[in-house]
């Protein structure tokens, strides 16, 4: 059974379901490129040295501690980060080892917005702001085709039984 379909409901069905933009991994990877390629330069400087062996092993583990938190930790919380519109709620779950999440019921949501400027424009994301019965508005960043994720759930949270064509047929309208 895939991710989310354990936690929906018997009639509840998933409308979207996104994991942040990919322009969030992008700094991991120019890491990840920097490391290599500065550890493989310095592991070069150091090959006609008596001690090259000793350099070899210390670049090797300070470069696997460096790739492992700003390159692997990053991809591995893009991969865990849903965002995902079902038929009756907005559900938001994140983290590896400890994990948060936030439900909105549909009937609990005021009004949805979104926002997003030149880059993220070129790169089809933006912010998702979502405000609800609490007293702050949700802010939801780097969510992929933001403007087509914004008018689902708007029709979602405006979503009328009796505006379905085969509820009006079968009603008689």
């Amino acid at each position: 059974m895939a991710y989310p379909d354990g936690l929906l409901g018997a009639d509840e069905h998933v409308v979207v379901h996104k994991h942040p933009h990919w322009k969030m991994l992008i700094v991991p990877v120019l890491v990840l490129f920097v490391v290599v390629g500065g550890g493989s330069y310095l592991a070069a400087l150091a090959a006609p040295t008596d001690w090259h062996v000793p350099v070899w092993i210390g670049l090797a583990v300070v470069g696997a501690v460096l790739v492992v938190w700003f390159t692997l930790s990053p991809l591995v919380r893009w991969r865990t980060t849903h965002f995902v519109v079902t038929t009756h709620r907005l559900m938001v779950r994140e983290g590896v080892f400890t994990r948060s999440g936030i439900d909105i019921p549909m009937s609990r949501i005021n009004s949805v917005r979104f926002r997003h400027g030149l880059l993220d424009r070129i790169l089809g994301c933006g912010t998702l702001v979502v405000e609800s019965a609490s007293d702050e508005p949700l802010e939801f960043d780097d969510i992929p085709q933001v403007e087509r994720v914004h008018t689902l759930l708007y029709r979602e949270v405006n979503d009328d039984p009796r505006d379905d064509r085969d509820y009006r047929a079968r009603e008689g309208y």
